[in-house]
Parts: structure tokens; C-alpha cells; sequence
């Protein structure tokens, strides 16, 4: 069974993510269906517009974690991520469930997105010893830089009108329905003509085609490099066997040695003391499982 189904219909392809068994993790089987998806979409004449959605409750979850970490998932994320940029078709996205980590990628390097009933998002990386590397590149041209300092560095999850006020989405009902949202932009991309529609998109992702030319080697090295490394290593673990790392557990030691020694704890850290792994990195479900991080 694919793991990207296609379907076309009045000038609009849609790709979607299907892949429960990860959550639609950025797996290289589903990465290079995906890319597959949308260069035979390019080649359509009959096509104004793609759609990206999703089946389930999430529409990715980033990388698969039961994946060994390679150099070459590092550079297939940032081919798969400049071909939607590079794409002379636009590419929208609708989102009705939870996106993490390497997911917010997709978001990044689509033209428009809508988030619905049940978005909610996160960047889970530095929770897992990792780092938000190559999606960045679609991303901080286009984000509040306060917001992604504040997201990249905390990892809190915020719902769907925070993730339209920072410019991660285009539009955002948190309690509407996506389809609704996206009717009015659909019927206006079926306008559009094809010249019209690849020049129009190539002035508007020209600044993020740039961080591509300048970054791309280098941030798939840095993600290569942080997904090798012992402290990555311990984070995936950890994530996978539903417990705290060990940096967490470290702080909430310390914590109770300042205790018995009379100070008081920063209010700010105390809530994750001896909490267990954030569900978000796993898209909020519950279920433990391989996906939820990003290259």
C-alpha cells in the first residue's frame, strides 16, 4: 500500500499522508514517494495547484526515530523540502491534526495552509538533544523570529491561531472546519494560469530558495552530526522507553538538593520536575512509537 495517496480533481492534486503506523513520520519510503508525488504533479499541465493533507489525528510527526540516523535522511529531507519550494505549482497544505518537529518543515515550505479542528503544533528537537536544522531553512524566512526563539527553544505546543500569528499557516479556524477555510483559495488557484501561477510563486519563495544555496549542505551536516551523537541518542531513547532523559532528571535532582538545602526552586522549572516525555514530540496521542523529530 502507498503511504501517499493521489487523487485529482478540477485542477487540484491531492497528496495525501498515509502512514498511521508512524503518524505519517518523515520516513525515506514515504519522503521519496512524496517527492515522486509531487514532480509528476509538475508535469501536469492539467494541474493549477497540489494539495498536501493527511489521514488520522496527525499530519506528521517528523522523522521516523526507528530509522537509523544517516547523512543521506539529512539530504533527502532537504531535496524533498526544496522540491515543494522549487515546484512551479503552488503548494497548499490543510491541517486538521497535530504537526511536530520535521513536520513544521512541510508547513514551511508550502505557499498556503490552512489549520483547522484538532491542529496543534510543536518543535520537539531540543528536547531530544537535537536541533530544528534543516527545516529551518523554509521556516525562519518566514516566521516571527521572537516566536521561533521562544518555540524553537522550549518546545511548548501552541494551537492553531498562535501558528497563524507567527506565519507558520496561512489561515486558521481552531474551531472550523480546514475545507471551508481553503474553498475561496482553491477556486482562486484553478484561475490562475500556469505562467502565471510558476512566476507568481518564484518572487515569493526567492528569499527561501536562497537559504537552500547558502545552508543546505551545511545544515544537513549539523543535523547528521547532532542525530550521531550520544546526547541525541539518549533523547530518542528515552522518548521511545516513555521516560525522562537524563538532563531532565539531572535538573529535578538539582532541584531537590536546593530544596533540602532551603532555596526555592524557579517556579518556571518546577512543573517538569520528574514529569514524564512530553506527548507532543509524538503528536499528542498518547501512543508510544518511533516518530517525532526533525532533521
Amino acid at each position: 500500500m502507498p503511504l501517499v495517496r493521489v487523487a485529482s480533481a478540477r485542477g487540484i492534486t491531492t497528496l495525501t499522508l498515509d502512514s498511521p503506523h508512524n503518524r505519517n513520520a518523515l520516513s525515506s519510503r514515504l519522503v521519496a514517494e512524496l517527492r515522486e508525488a509531487l514532480a509528476a504533479a509538475g508535469r501536469d499541465d492539467r494541474v493549477r495547484a497540489v494539495l498536501l493533507t493527511h489521514t488520522g489525528t496527525t499530519f506528521c510527526a517528523g522523522a521516523d526515530l526507528s530509522e537509523p540516523p544517516s547523512a543521506s535522511g539529512a539530504s533527502g529531507l532537504v531535496d524533498l523540502l526544496r522540491s515543494i519550494v522549487e515546484l512551479p505549482k503552488p503548494v497548499v497544505a490543510r491541517v486538521t491534526g497535530h504537526v511536530r518537529a520535521g513536520g513544521l518543515g512541510l508547513l514551511g515550505a508550502c505557499d498556503i495552509s490552512a489549520a483547522g479542528r484538532g491542529a496543534s503544533f510543536a518543535f520537539t528537537e531540543a528536547r531530544l538533544g537535537l536541533a530544528p536544522a534543516v527545516i529551518s531553512m523554509p521556516l525562519l524566512p518566514r516566521l516571527d523570529r521572537r516566536a521561533a526563539a521562544r518555540y524553537y527553544l522550549t518546545g511548548e505546543r501552541f494551537d492553531a491561531a498562535e501558528a497563524a500569528r507567527i506565519g507558520l499557516v496561512t489561515l486558521a479556524d481552531p474551531e472550523g472546519d480546514a475545507d471551508e477555510a481553503l474553498a475561496p483559495v482553491l477556486d482562486g488557484l484553478r484561475r490562475g494560469s500556469p505562467q502565471g501561477l510558476a512566476e507568481s510563486k518564484r518572487l515569493v519563495t526567492a528569499d527561501v530558495l536562497r537559504a537552500f544555496d547558502r545552508d543546505g549542505e551545511a545544515l544537513a551536516a549539523l543535523s547528521a552530526r547532532l542525530f550521531a551523537s550520544e546526547e541525541a541518542r539518549e533523547g530518542m531513547t528515552s522518548f521511545l522507553e516513555r521516560r525522562d532523559p537524563a538532563w531532565v532528571r539531572q535538573t529535578a535532582s538539582d532541584a531537590g538538593t536546593a530544596a533540602e538545602a532551603g532555596a526555592i526552586p524557579d517556579a518556571g522549572a518546577a512543573p517538569d520536575a520528574g514529569r514524564a516525555p512530553d506527548a507532543a514530540a509524538a503528536g499528542d496521542t498518547g501512543a508510544t512509537g518511533p516518530a517525532g523529530a526533525s532533521r
